[in-house]
Order: C-alpha cells, then structure tokens, then sequence
C-alpha cells in the first residue's frame, strides 16, 4: 500500500551479493555459531519488522501525511520470513522473536506468520508489538496460532488526547483489542507509552492506576530521536527521571528484584504510599538518559530484509537479496554474523556528533 507525503529515506544496502566482501571484517571473530559482536555480546532477541505500514500517524513517528510504504514484493513474503526465523533460530542461536512494524495487523497473513515461526522445530517464544487496531476479531486466532504475549502501544486513555498524538479517532478499537487480548490468554499484556511534554504526561498518574486495575504491565519508554520530522529534542523530552518524579505524590516505586537479563525494561514494584499494599509492576526503557547498550542482545530484520544491528544504525546488510539469488541458509547466516560482528558499542546519542538515522521508527521495528 503506498502512501503520501514524505519520501522514505532507506539507506543504501552494505551488500545485495551473498559472495561480496564488503561485510566488517570477522577476521577475530571466534569461531562460534552465535550472532556475537566485537564487544561480546551475544544476539538472541530478533525484532523483525513485517510491513513499514501503520494505520496511526504518531506525531513522534510519522508526519500527518504518513510515508512512501513499501510495498508487493519490496516486502518479505511469509515464507521468506519463516526461513528468516529458522535460520535464526537453528543456525545462530536466536530464542525470542518479536514481530513488530509498522503496524503488523495490517499483514493479512500474520496468523500464518505466527504458526510458521511457532511450528518450527526450534521454535523461540514469540511476541507481538502492536496498536491493537483489529485486534478484537484476531486475537484468538492468533493465540491459538502459537502467539505468546503482546505489547500495546497506547500512550493515552483519553480520547482527546489520543487523537490529539495518533490523529486518529480510534482509541475504542485500540480498547476492543486490548479487551479480546485477555480474553483469548495472551499474557502478559505490556502497554507501551511514549510521554510528550504538556500533551500527555499529567495523565501517567492515571495511566498506570488504569494499567494496574486490569492487570496491564505499563512501560514508560523515552522518546528517542526516531521521528519522521526529525523535531526531536533531547532538552525537551520526558526522562526517566521525570517519571518518577511524576508518580511520586501517587505511588511507592521500588526496583523489582529480578534480573534484568538484557531486556530493556528496568522493572519497579508499584506500591501505594500510604498503606504499602502492592499494586503491581511497571517498566522504564530509558534508552536516552539511561542506556543499556552494554547488555544489548537485539538483532533486527527490516520490513525488506535488512539486517539492523541497531536502531540507531547508519549501515544496513540486505539478507533479502541473497536469499532471492539462491544463497543457502549458510551463507545467509554468515552474512548475518558478519554483519552483527560490526554492531557499535553504543547509539551514540551522547556524543556531539550524533545523526540521527534517515529512518523513523515506523520503518525500522521496534
């Protein structure tokens, strides 16, 4: 489905040719058959984008007018991306697989996605991050495809509000979806906010009282310079820090005690100040003021493709075109080490030099 408005900017491709050289050298690289990068890491968490197409218009994602989409065959087909997975998941160690966009409801093939991935002899746990829009008539079908869990992003509750950032009256069906999640036992549901200033921030109180009554896990994350507009300031944004001193007057948060294990979450104990009573759990991603880039175990694979070590990557590594020229599952997982061997130490955000990449989040994958 094309879209108007702003053109997509996609970097060029590392290589399109399975026998090039133009990979990062993996010249010390340790003879193992894990996606391992020069600072040690060990990469079993796959993010893989299945379309750049979304049905929102998230004002720190996507201009109003919405992108130039990808589009038929630009995009992986379902069989391509249940080898993506296999090959993830028998050849370099990868354990988790998230589908992401986007917006992955909008693939009519996604119940068949799932129960590929899920019937695979290696088959990893799988998750969905989502707006829940069409999820009330699909949920069921795709729990019983195999699906795990889902993360909903939701940044309000409030319809004005919700309107206001997606510019998109559609806050009922993101509640439907939410509400036949449960239902059809996809647990645990994680709800994923973004905080604007003097948009929606006076509501996190609220929020999280409304994650907390039905059994929602609420996950603050900060905005990140992955806006379509490029209007990102670090000076203005809502951090960590901001969030807690937000829900201060109005909940008890402590860390929970549970390993971290790479996940980007840094998890709290919600209590109530007064009595002490437990109300449940919430997550911070404080990608920006507090990066967890050290224990970073992610991999991504883009809407057409492409192997990205970070979100904040500059470079890109086309699996597509060698598995479309007949590359053997081996020579695409060498390609993928190789391409994870060059991952960055970090996103760089501190750094006075920091450009912020030519895709928006839409286009990359959360």
């Amino acid at each position: 489905m094309a879209g108007r408005g702003v053109s997509l900017g996609i970097p060029r491709p590392r290589t399109t040719d399975p026998m090039a050289v133009r990979l990062p050298d993996t010249t010390d690289r340790p003879r193992t058959p894990a996606l391992l990068d020069s600072f040690g890491r060990e990469a079993t968490d796959l993010r893989i984008s299945l379309t750049d197409f979304c049905n929102l218009r998230c004002s720190y994602c996507m201009p109003a007018s919405g992108l130039t989409f990808l589009r038929g065959e630009a995009l992986l087909s379902t069989a391509e991306i249940i080898r993506m997975v296999r090959i993830a998941t028998e050849l370099l160690g990868v354990t988790q697989v998230r589908l992401t966009g986007g917006e992955p409801l909008t693939r009519h093939d996604l119940p068949e996605i799932v129960a590929g991935i899920s019937a695979l002899p290696a088959a990893p746990d799988v998750s969905l991050t989502t707006n829940a829009i069409g999820l009330e008539s699909r949920a069921a079908q795709l729990r019983a495809a195999g699906l795990d869990r889902i993360n909903v992003s939701l940044d309000s509750v409030v319809s004005a509000t919700f309107e206001r950032i997606t510019r998109r009256p559609l806050l009922h069906r993101v509640l439907e979806g939410i509400e036949a999640a449960r239902e059809a036992g996809l647990a645990p549901i994680k709800v994923n906010a973004v905080l604007l200033p003097g948009v929606n921030d006076h509501e996190l109180p609220d929020l999280l009282d409304w994650c907390l009554e039905r059994d929602l896990q609420l996950r603050v994350i900060e905005q990140m310079p992955l806006d379509a507009d490029h209007g990102w300031e670090r000076a203005r944004m809502i951090t960590a820090a901001d969030v807690h001193a937000l829900l201060a007057p109005h909940y008890r948060l402590s860390p929970a005690p549970v390993a971290r294990e790479g996940a980007p979450a840094e998890l709290f104990d919600v209590a109530d100040p007064v009595t002490g009573a437990h109300r449940g759990r919430m997550g911070i991603i404080a990608s920006v003021t507090r990066p967890f880039c050290a224990d970073c175990r992610r991999t991504r694979l883009t809407a057409e493709g492409r192997v990205r070590t970070c979100l904040f990557s500059h470079e890109e590594t086309d699996l597509r075109g060698a598995l479309r020229a007949g590359a053997s599952d081996a020579q695409i997982a060498d390609m993928w080490r190789a391409a994870q061997w060059g991952k960055a130490a970090g996103h760089g955000m501190d750094s006075p030099d920091f450009v912020q990449p030519q895709r928006p989040m839409s286009a990359i994958g959360g």
